[in-house]
């Protein structure tokens, strides 16, 4: 069974205005080139020292250049020193010359920075089928110079923005044998968002000593958990990825999974992705609201994750959470195509703490007050389908006319 599906009783807590740089070792930067007509469009996170790294990356077969480029880079010996990334274009579709440009990124800043070319990693996000302004990008990683520090960190998280209207990071702390341990993230993410990664990257750094291998398995299992839970359109992307350095100066023993407190690690690492997570869908292009559903009594936790994504994926689902409207026959709805296992004549929905099916039977509920409650910025949809115990959580957002308007003049 998966650690995180335990009890969790780990004293994990949240560090107020902390960031990609609170984790000892690791300096952020991020400045404006021209790339985008005002914000920052290029941005770095360096590290002190060669940090264990892992990445997951979008299921997508249309996979961009730069990630290309940095899974070459974990593949030599796992570890990184740099992460360089611009905003803007992103350098996906560009065939050979998106290749070399890439690889030209990835050179030009680790030659800046002083370290081996395959401890750095590199990314692109923006336009797709754009060529790179190399000369732009040449003169701008010359530029970059790290920080440690909340501007430093504030720089990075404003770099890696597209049409978010918001920055995203969030910093945990926790003991693991006594050692204090940080953990800092910072993602972007806002359209093309949906389970198996979407048009979002996120950035994790932490000071625990982990080695790559098990650093990779922690990370998976999480992002199956947070990241691989959010929708906001239903459209994957081509640039997508998770990247965790983990720089081992917090003077911890190495973590693996037989440490006796491997457990907590990966509740830090769960409770950091799924800050980002819900950010991400919070901030989905033209939503007013954050739309959790949570799912009990499923045969088993992954059909409970599949059953609450399909209600969060739901069009239906969302345009009537816009709508104000507690149309609870939308969700059950979703329900039934999740191909997950339920019994039809016993499922229970609720809209927050009002009730609004019971065993398959429609009860009296106060439309005005269902109203009310679905005004809110956060709404909850508790669904129990009473099979088994079964467990999962899903974020998304509505669907709103300005949706419309921003992907309809997204290049223009």
């Amino acid at each position: 069974m998966s650690l995180l599906t335990e009890e969790r009783n780990h004293q994990v807590t949240k560090v107020k205005k902390g960031s990609i740089v609170t984790p000892k070792g690791f300096a952020a930067v991020g400045m404006h080139t021209g790339m985008k007509r005002k914000r920052n469009d290029l941005g770095a996170i360096f590290c002190d020292v060669a940090a264990d790294s892992a990445a997951v990356y979008t299921l997508s077969k249309m996979q961009a250049a730069p990630l290309q480029v940095t899974r070459e880079s974990l593949a030599k010996e796992g570890k990184l020193r740099a992460v360089v990334i611009n905003s803007g274009i992103a350098n996906a579709c560009t065939g050979k010359q998106g290749e070399k440009d890439a690889y030209a990124m990835r050179g030009q800043a680790a030659g800046h920075f002083g370290v081996p070319e395959h401890q750095v990693a590199v990314n692109s996000t923006g336009v797709i089928g754009d060529f790179l302004p190399m000369v732009t990008i040449t003169e701008g990683i010359r530029q970059l110079k790290p920080v440690v520090g909340s501007e430093g960190a504030d720089q990075f998280c404003e770099a890696i923005l597209t049409t978010d209207t918001v920055t995203k990071q969030t910093c945990y702390q926790t003991e693991i044998s006594g050692t204090p341990i940080t953990m800092g993230g910072a993602a972007k993410g806002s359209g093309m968002i949906h389970p198996n990664m979407a048009t979002m990257l996120g950035f994790v750094t932490t000071d625990a000593k982990v080695g790559h291998a098990d650093l990779q398995t922690a990370l998976r299992e999480v992002t199956d958990l947070t990241f691989n839970r959010i929708t906001v359109d239903g459209d994957t992307s081509t640039n997508d990825m998770v990247l965790v350095m983990a720089s081992g100066v917090a003077g911890n023993d190495a973590l693996t999974p037989e440490h006796p407190e491997w457990s907590t690690f990966v509740e830090l690492l769960r409770k950091t992705c799924e800050d980002l997570a819900k950010m991400i869908a919070r901030d989905g292009e033209g939503a007013t609201k954050l739309i959790e559903a949570e799912v009990r009594g499923a045969k088993n936790d992954e059909e409970a994750g599949r059953v609450a994504r399909q209600i969060v994926g739901s069009d239906l689902v969302k345009t009537a959470m816009f709508g104000k409207d507690a149309n609870w026959g939308r969700i059950i709805g979703a329900i039934g195509q999740s191909e997950a296992e339920v019994n039809p004549d016993h499922i229970d929905i609720a809209l927050g703490s009002i009730p609004v099916l019971v065993n398959s039977q429609s009860i009296s509920f106060s439309e005005t007050e269902a109203s009310a409650y679905l005004d809110n910025d956060t709404i909850h949809v508790i669904v129990d389908l009473h099979v088994a115990d079964g467990f999962a959580r899903a974020w998304g957002c509505d669907l709103t006319y300005e949706y419309v308007r921003i992907n309809a003049s997204y290049r223009t």
